[in-house]
């Protein structure tokens, strides 16, 4: 049976978490693309930061349901205006990872500087705020990094797929990317287990690396 309190409690310490690791990571694909001279994310409303320009239904629904793995709407890009299409693209796709792994560090940061205080003589209000907090901070980590790694997949068309092709040959990157079938590999790898299997030796290390 479930417990509707705890669904409710867990939703509500990772809801700023994603909220803003989708975000930031969809806003950074567009700001970087910007940066190299497709205005398209701007002229569609989408160099911000506030999350409901970014939410996408089925990756929030993914969200509640794996409790670590969820999307946003991907921000629009026309490589047509860059001046190395090829390159600019794995530019504008290291951005979204980039900036997970930077949250990442930041919540870490927030973690680690509450589990170093020392708790005696601090209100019983302020104990309140603070474990709640915690518990935010821990839930942007492990997010963050889930997020920073599974976009980091080198399956089309996540960002990983994009960067990768840029080191190739422009036909052969053109082919690869070409491939239709990258989100049935993804949902076939998540329901037989395998996609946190693949996702987690690189979550854990970099979670003990910036906790530890």
């Amino acid at each position: 049976m479930f417990d509707i309190a705890n669904i409710i409690k867990e939703i509500s310490i990772l809801a700023v978490p994603f909220l803003l690791a989708i975000t930031c990571h969809e806003a950074a694909h567009g700001y970087v693309a910007y940066l190299l001279g497709d205005p398209t994310a701007k002229i569609a409303g989408r160099l911000t930061l506030n999350p409901l320009k970014h939410l996408d239904p089925l990756g929030t629904l993914a969200l509640v349901l794996t409790r670590m793995i969820g999307w946003a709407k991907p921000v629009p890009v026309n490589p047509m205006y860059f001046k190395n299409p090829q390159r600019d693209m794995m530019f504008v796709a290291l951005a979204g990872p980039a900036a997970n792994m930077l949250l990442a560090v930041i919540f870490a940061f927030v973690l680690k500087t509450i589990l170093g205080l020392d708790l005696h003589g601090y209100s019983e209000t302020t104990l309140r705020v603070l474990e709640p907090t915690a518990l935010i901070a821990k839930a942007g980590v492990i997010i963050n990094l889930a997020l920073c790694f599974f976009n980091l997949l080198p399956i089309p068309p996540l960002d990983g797929s994009k960067i990768i092709a840029g080191f190739m040959p422009r036909e052969a990157a053109y082919r690869f990317m070409s491939f239709r079938y990258g989100f049935v590999i993804v949902i076939v790898l998540a329901m037989l287990g395998l996609l946190g299997k693949i996702i987690s030796p690189a979550l854990s290390y970099f979670y003990n690396l910036l906790i530890f």
